[in-house]
């Protein structure tokens, strides 16, 4: 009889990927059984942290089973070591020093590269530490003659205990003394016309155990077609010079993480989105096996510390040109009350997004992270309305019919068809 640890029962040995398994599950029942570190008594902080650890460690069990139904990892009985106990290429030497000098350098140029869009409005700066280690600078623009508020975050933060969000994906990491480090940014315009943005980049090491993630993902209210066009091309650009396998797996990543499954609906038109990217090369580490992304990364790809850094470079500084001529584009546009009431409307699904789903929000209430910090992504103004659906045929409906859809944007020539009856090429 198949021993149920992966291997025959008395003739060979366990499958390593079993035992990884296991192992994960055990230690995230434990976690689970003692709470939150330094929890409080907070109900809801509780149950928001359980529900981040299950549902993590049980995408981790899914993500492992897909790769070795796919023969990703170690057979039964076949004495093989999987992909996912090989140790990892050590990072170079300086790789915080580097990391953290990419990152605050990300949050310089775009920050200067807005306030000469806004024209008006100015970063407010301040500084701040964390108890347990490490500390940031968030950055602030209120009231400006484009951007209604928005803020551009670095953060430099270490500990001793993780978070069960990681350790479900990384229970390798457990007990390890942890560094990460992050820049992250939203942009919530005054115009209907011009869409919120959203970027974060970031690196993360753990003992022997390191990987880096990111993206960017834009969310129009009153959209057009060319926009989305325009910001996937620049993100396909810049991952495309890197490795031309990034895009086609980051892309579909996007579209399904930033998906709201209480509305059934995107965020917005999506961009990229990727994590846990280290030398093993498994590009696809999302919760649907079955899902687009997880069917375009078919087999690892090669990549270094190096690589990973580059694709953080080249992404993080294709913001600017991603965004700006969008804005430039649509800023004149004008707009009444019908368009800034819906788009406070819609302002919500970025509330209900970021406060139920969002990993980095997460990750930064469990870790005891700046509260102030955390919660900037959420606008200044939202409204929500019961039982609200758009006109049929509106300009609003096309929003909910097309654009929060996931698309190919880049190559779909209906999409046209679709936007040209409402103005909404270009």
């Amino acid at each position: 009889m198949p021993d149920p640890r992966g291997a025959c029962r008395g003739c060979c040995p366990p499958d390593p990927e079993a035992l990884a398994d296991i192992q994960a599950m055990t230690e995230a029942l434990e976690d689970l059984c003692s709470g939150p570190p330094g929890w409080n008594g907070d109900l809801v902080s509780c149950v928001l942290w359980a529900r981040s650890a299950v549902a993590a460690s049980l995408s981790n069990l899914l993500s492992r089973a897909r790769r070795r139904l796919q023969g990703g990892g170690a057979t039964a009985g076949s004495g093989a070591v999987s992909s996912s106990v090989v140790p990892l290429e050590a990072p170079p030497a300086e790789s915080r020093a580097r990391a953290k000098a990419l990152l605050m350098g990300l949050q310089d140029s775009i920050c200067e590269g807005l306030q000469r869009l806004d024209g008006v409005g100015q970063f407010a700066e301040e500084s701040w530490t964390r108890p347990e280690g490490g500390g940031g600078r968030s950055r602030v623009m209120k009231g400006g003659r484009i951007f209604e508020q928005g803020g551009v975050n670095f953060s430099e933060v270490e500990g001793d205990q993780l978070p069960p969000s990681i350790l479900s994906q990384r229970p390798e990491a457990k007990g390890q003394r942890w560094f990460a480090t992050g820049t992250s940014m939203v942009l919530h315009p005054r115009n209907p016309y011009i869409p919120t943005v959203h970027l974060n980049y970031r690196y993360f090491e753990a003992g022997s155990v390191w990987w880096f993630g990111g993206g960017a993902d834009l969310t129009p209210y009153y959209p057009f077609l060319e926009d989305a066009k325009h910001f996937h091309r620049t993100l396909k650009g810049a991952c495309d010079s890197v490795n031309p396998a990034y895009y086609p797996v980051f892309k579909p990543w996007c579209d399904e993480y930033f998906f709201l499954k209480h509305r059934n609906e995107t965020r917005g038109v999506g961009g990229i989105f990727y994590d846990y990217q280290d030398p093993r090369g498994v590009l696809y580490k999302g919760q649907d096996p079955a899902g687009p992304a997880a069917a375009a990364a078919s087999g690892a790809v090669t990549q270094s510390w190096e690589q990973l850094f580059q694709l953080a470079s080249a992404c993080g500084n294709a913001f600017l040109p991603s965004y700006v001529p969008i804005v430039e584009k649509r800023q004149a546009t004008p707009y009444g009350e019908r368009e800034r009431q819906f788009q406070l409307y819609r302002r919500g699904r970025y509330v209900e997004f970021n406060l139920v789903f969002d990993r980095g929000t997460i990750f930064g209430l469990q870790t005891n992270g700046r509260t102030e910090s955390i919660l900037m992504s959420l606008p200044p103004l939202v409204r929500w309305e019961y039982g609200y659906q758009p006109d049929p045929g509106s300009r609003e409906a096309l929003l909910t019919d097309l654009f929060t859809r996931p698309q190919n944007w880049l190559e779909d020539d209906s999409l046209q068809d679709r936007c040209r009856p409402h103005q909404a090429l270009d």
